[in-house]
């Protein structure tokens, strides 16, 4: 049975590409090329799609409101973001929003194959650069510290007031308390006893000595 496949994409260069490339393979049959995420919303359910191939930044209707009330409106498409961004903020959002997988805009065709054929078996797809752009909060489910707060958590992780790391980094007090603000935020750890269990773990103060 043909994947019904429907690419929305406000260039249509880009959207003609893809479909000149699907139509190459035999499972697939490209149902058509939208430019924007309104006319998707509008004609989901006369081009009855399996999967949707779907820009975030398009004129009018964006990607994220679009999946929203296609999804609303027809629950089993499957909502594919096809994007040239691979900041982890539009790629949590996107998942958030209900798509089934997101794809950088450079990868093989092959992958994005993959990706539809992985999203009909009701999985989730990210592609190696999605993959690698959440890597660090997927590895640890926390944020990942920057050098600067590595740092200063192991200051504080050895007992060091706000003014003893202040002096040692030769910074001012109040830029300690801003990364031991953000510290906290990521790890979700606020007492000093915390961060020192959590530096112990995580080798931060493995050969200090302490």
């Amino acid at each position: 049975m043909r994947t019904r496949v429907l690419v929305v994409d406000d260039h249509p260069m880009v959207a003609e590409g893809i479909q000149s490339l699907l139509e190459t393979y035999d499972d697939i049959t490209v149902v058509g090329t939208l430019g924007n995420g309104q006319e998707a919303v509008d004609r989901v359910n006369e081009l009855a799609p399996d999967v949707i191939l779907l820009d975030l930044n398009m004129p009018g209707l964006s990607g994220l409101s679009a999946s929203e009330m296609i999804l609303e409106e027809r629950p089993e498409t499957k909502i594919l973001i096809l994007s040239m961004h691979d900041s982890p903020e539009y790629i949590s959002t996107a998942l958030s929003h209900g798509a089934r997988g997101y794809v950088l805009k450079d990868v093989p065709t092959d992958e994005i194959k993959t990706a539809i054929e992985t999203v009909m078996q009701g999985e989730e797809y990210l592609c190696t650069g999605a993959k690698r752009a959440l890597q660090p909060k997927i590895s640890d489910g926390r944020e990942a510290l920057t050098g600067r707060e590595q740092t200063i958590l192991l200051e504080l992780a050895q007992g060091r007031s706000n003014k003893e790391v202040a002096q040692s980094l030769n910074i001012s007090v109040r830029t300690v308390e801003t990364h031991r603000k953000n510290i906290r935020n990521k790890l979700g750890i606020s007492s000093t006893a915390g961060l020192t269990r959590y530096a112990l773990e995580h080798g931060v103060l493995q050969g200090t000595g302490n």
